[in-house]
Order: structure tokens, then C-alpha cells, then sequence
């Protein structure tokens, strides 16, 4: 956080001074009263009316003051905020496909919304407030000194103590902001997933058990938040009685001054200067323990986490001009053995389908083949190098997915085959025609720029997964992932789907339970998944003997 504030320096320096405004308006407001005060000592309507006319001064100029330091300190505490929420979004886009994978997308949606609402709330107010008392605590310690040297010193004894009792609470304010960032996230998920599966609630009747559930989710995030307010106010409440005890022994110690003859103007502003003294430390150090707990929520949500799981630099990049070779591959699900020392060879260009029972691993397999999954024992190598050396980004480039689910954008068909990429028209166009695309670009007004609904509901289940493949096609990726991408199709659809994957000129590998006679046939090796291994069978050996 610090480098964040720091980024824009000058504007930073403002936004102090703009903090700092108020404390001149202060002092001069409480050196106003004690005059008001002090005149009645003096006994002169001329001199009471001469400081009425100051004091309204006074006032003036700290509503000029006020106004000044809003105007200098709102503009760069948005800059900031945008810059939290770019640098928490950055995060996220850019974690790799396994760091992003081990939480729920509806955890990532509360990062964005909620948790940056605590920073604004808890951060920016917290700082504001520190800068401003900690400006009248200093100034205040000073003007004492000034007036009595012994007097500071009390005043400064009880600084020390009210900081010693306020660090008690640090440790459980900072871990208690974090468990209501936390309950944020489940509350986010808990949400999401009822609202998701709202249409099967109502076909089934059972609304109310997940009214519950959601009662129970509301209620745990509430009691979590209500924690957190009850131990803030009560470190609040607990520092504002050292307080009143502080200023107990003040007055006891500025009346014994009086008794030496100091006028009641001098009084009265010491007493202010006291009070503003203590008080200001008092609001100042539980918020010094909430912008602490808002920065570990900045820290949770922008900074990147460690991946350790790998030793060895990855600096290569994706070239596969050859083969990819599997030696000696074993891995584990938690408990589970999915893979025991397995080997087996992918051919460039070649097209392979993998086959085994429901659970032996088919998905497994393609996320170890594409980096998803690299916690693994044993080599997966392409053309020699080993994959864990290889960038994660230059895998990325040069490989495509599809999907039985295809994700389509609210967008055109253009931005849905390039994807936000510049790609010139007529290689979008070249894609799309490769993807069987014509017959829908020809019933569409608009052609390539018509504007699909959410997520494609304007388009048929063979068209959704035609412009998966214009994708593939378009980005000229050297191997393609398919898992169950004709599933939900009828056989027609899914023929013309596999005839037009197996005519594609990258590296297929791909999982389909269906059996599409005539074109299954074509793939040129089938890997099949049994017990933890994986057997490799020539395409058309398989299908007439094996599958048989």
C-alpha cells in the first residue's frame, strides 16, 4: 500500500496538507473560544465585541478551509481506489489457470466488490483520521511545552500509555477484519449457488430448505461483522476512560495554576489544548489498528501469491515442431492414484482420442498435458524441453480448449472469435468459414458484427461450439483440448462438429463418449485409461478390435 500512495508523490503531499487544513481551523477555533472566555475577565464590551468579530472570522475561514481540503483530497483518493481495484482485477487475470481454479469465481466477485468496500471505508477513512488527529496531538504537545514544559510531559505519559493498551487490541482487530473479508467470500458463493440453481428450487419445491441455508449464510456474516463492531467500540470505550482519568488529572493540575494567577484566556486554552490532546490520541490509535487490517485485505486481494510448487525457472518457450513424450508419469488426487508411472508419445498433427470409464482420469490427463496440473512425478517433455521450464503464457498462446459448456460474450461474433485480439476481418472471416460458420453469417443482418445475447442464447448448441472452434482456428494453435464437445448435440450436428475438429490442421486430443461411425474411425490413436495406465492403440486397430 505504501507504494501505491507513494506513486503519485506530489498529489500525495497535497492530499497531507489537505488533511492537515482542518488542524489550523481547529486551533485557531479553540483559541477563539478562549479568548470569548478570557473577555469576560477583561470586563470591556468593546474588547468582547472585537473578538466576536474574530471568532466569526474564524469561522469563515474554516469553512473556506474545509472546502479546500475536500476539493485537494477527493480526486487523488479516487486515482487511488481505481488503482486498487485495476491491480486486484490484474491479479486475478493474470493467475495462472491452476492458482485461479482453487477458488470459486463468486470468491473473486467479493474481492472486487466487497473487500474493496472495506478499503474504502475502512482504509481512507482510517488514514484521513490519522493524519488529522495525529497533526492536533502534535501541534497540541507543542503549544503545551510551550506554555508549561511539565504540564507536556503529563500529557505525553499519557500518550505512552493509551498506544501501550490500544497495541493489545491490534492482533485481534486485524484478524477479525480478515474474518469478515472471509464470511464475504462464502456469502458471495452461498448466494451464487442458490440463485443459480433457483429454477430447479422452484420445479422441486424445496425453496425453503435453501432459505435456511441462506438465513444461516446471512446470519454467520452478520454475527462476523458484529464481532468486529463490538471489539472496535469496545477498545474505543476502554481508551476513552484513560482518557476522562487523563483530563481528571489535568484539570486537577490546571487549577492548581490557577491558583498561581494564570488568566482565564491561558486556562481555558490549555485546558482545550489538553483535551485536544488526548482525545486526538484516543480517536487516532484505533484507527491505526483498522487501517492495519484494511491493508492485510489490500495485501489478500492485489499481491500474488507464491507458487512453490515448482523449483525450476520457467524461462523456455512452447515449440512443438515434434512430439510430446510422457515418461514415467505418476499422479495423485489427494488420496487418490489417478496415474502410476504411465509413458506414451503425441505426434504433431496427429488426432487422439482418449477412452476409459467415467472417473479413470480422461480430464486429468488433458489438464497434466496442458499445465493446468504440475504437481506431478515423473517427465511430460515437448520436443526435449521439459514442461516444467516452459512459460505458462507461451503454452497459452499456442493452445485452444473446447468445451461440452462454450462461454460466449455479450458481444459480437467478431470480438467472440478474436476475442479482443487484433485481428483484421478477413482473418476472422477465414475462420469462420473454416468452422462452418457461413450458413449462420449469411441468416444474420449484421453478418460478423451481429450482437449475440447473454452468453450466445441466441444461438444453437452446433453454432456455439462452431465459434469455439473459429477460435482454435483463428489463434493457429498448435494443439487443441477437447473434452465432451459434441455431448449435448443431436448425431447430426455432432458428426459435422467431429468431421470438422478432425480436419484441423494442429494436434487433436480429445475425450468423447460418442461413437460417430465413419469419422470416429479417422483419429490416428485412441489412449486408453485403465487402472492407472494409459494404453496407446492405433485408431483404426482399436475401434475394430479392442472397442469391439
Amino acid at each position: 500500500m505504501k507504494e501505491l500512495l507513494l506513486k503519485r508523490k506530489s498529489r500525495f503531499i497535497l492530499y497531507l496538507i489537505a488533511c492537515l487544513l482542518p488542524v489550523v481551523d481547529r486551533f485557531f477555533t479553540n483559541f477563539a473560544i478562549a479568548l470569548l472566555i478570557g473577555s469576560v475577565q477583561v470586563g470591556s464590551m468593546d474588547y468582547f465585541i472585537k473578538i466576536c468579530l474574530i471568532t466569526i472570522g474564524l469561522i469563515i475561514l474554516g469553512v473556506i478551509l474545509f472546502i479546500i481540503s475536500r476539493f485537494m483530497r477527493i480526486s487523488f483518493m479516487r486515482d487511488t481506489l481505481l488503482d486498487v481495484r485495476l491491480m486486484a482485477f490484474d491479479k486475478i487475470i493474470n493467475s495462472s489457470y491452476k492458482s485461479f481454479s482453487q477458488k470459486s469465481k463468486d470468491t473473486y466477485i467479493s474481492n472486487l466488490i466487497n473487500d474493496i468496500n472495506i478499503i474504502e471505508r475502512e482504509f481512507f477513512l482510517s488514514l484521513i483520521n490519522i493524519i488529522y488527529n495525529a497533526g492536533i496531538y502534535i501541534v497540541s504537545l507543542i503549544l503545551i511545552a510551550f506554555l508549561d514544559f511539565k504540564f507536556a510531559l503529563i500529557a505525553f505519559a499519557a500518550s505512552i500509555i493509551l498506544y501501550v493498551t490500544s497495541k493489545l487490541f491490534e492482533k485481534r482487530t486485524i484478524a477479525l477484519q480478515e474474518r469478515v473479508s472471509d464470511e464475504n467470500e462464502k456469502f458471495a458463493v452461498d448466494m451464487s449457488n442458490t440463485f443459480n440453481g433457483l429454477e430447479i428450487l422452484k420445479l422441486n419445491r424445496i425453496e425453503d430448505q435453501f432459505l435456511s441455508k441462506a438465513l444461516k449464510s446471512v446470519t454467520g456474516l452478520e454475527r462476523k461483522k458484529l464481532d468486529y463492531n463490538i471489539y472496535t467500540d469496545g477498545q474505543s470505550r476502554i481508551l476513552e476512560l484513560l482518557g476522562f482519568s487523563f483530563l481528571i488529572i489535568s484539570l486537577i493540575y490546571l487549577s492548581s495554576l490557577f491558583m498561581r494567577g494564570i488568566t482565564l484566556t491561558e486556562g481555558t486554552f490549555m485546558v482545550q489544548l489538553s483535551n485536544s490532546c488526548v482525545w486526538s490520541i484516543i480517536a487516532v490509535l484505533p484507527r491505526v489498528n483498522q487501517l492495519k487490517s484494511s491493508v492485510k485485505i489490500f495485501d489478500k486481494i492485489t499481491k500474488y501469491e507464491e507458487d512453490t510448487s515448482n523449483s525450476l525457472t520457467k524461462d523456455k518457450e512452447f515449440e512443438f515442431e515434434k512430439e510430446i513424450e510422457v515418461k514415467n508419469l505418476s499422479f495423485r488426487y489427494g488420496e487418490k492414484e489417478v496415474f502410476k508411472d504411465v509413458s506414451f508419445k503425441i505426434e504433431k498433427v496427429k488426432k487422439y482420442l482418449i477412452k476409459g470409464p467415467s472417473g479413470a482420469g480422461k480430464s486429468t490427463l488433458i489438464k497434466l498435458l496442458s499445465m493446468i496440473y504440475d504437481d506431478y512425478t515423473g517427465e511430460i517433455k515437448v520436443d526435449g524441453v521439459d514442461y516444467r521450464e516452459i512459460k505458462e503464457k507461451s503454452l497459452n498462446d499456442n493452445v485452444s480448449f473446447i468445451y461440452q459448456d462454450v462461454f460466449l460474450f455479450e458481444d459480437t461474433i467478431f470480438n467472440n472469435i478474436a476475442l479482443y485480439k487484433p485481428y483484421t476481418e478477413e482473418e476472422v472471416l477465414e475462420a469462420a468459414k473454416k468452422s462452418g460458420l457461413d450458413s449462420l453469417l449469411s441468416k444474420k443482418e449484421n453478418g460478423l458484427y451481429e450482437m449475440l445475447l447473454e452468453n450466445g442464447k441466441n444461438l444453437s448448441g452446433g453454432e456455439r461450439q462452431r465459434i469455439s472452434i473459429a477460435r482454435a482456428i483463428i489463434k493457429n494453435s498448435k494443439l487443441l483440448f477437447i473434452d465432451e464437445a459434441t455431448s449435448s448435440l443431436d448425431e447430426e450436428l455432432g458428426r459435422k462438429i467431429e468431421e470438422t475438429i478432425l480436419s484441423l490442421n494442429s494436434t487433436v486430443i480429445a475425450i468423447s463418449h460418442r461413437y460417430y461411425e465413419g469419422i470416429t474411425e479417422k483419429y490416428d490413436y485412441v489412449l486408453e485409461i485403465k487402472n492407472g495406465q494409459v494404453n496407446q492403440y492405433d485408431g483404426n486397430e482399436y475401434f475394430m478390435e479392442v472397442a469391439i
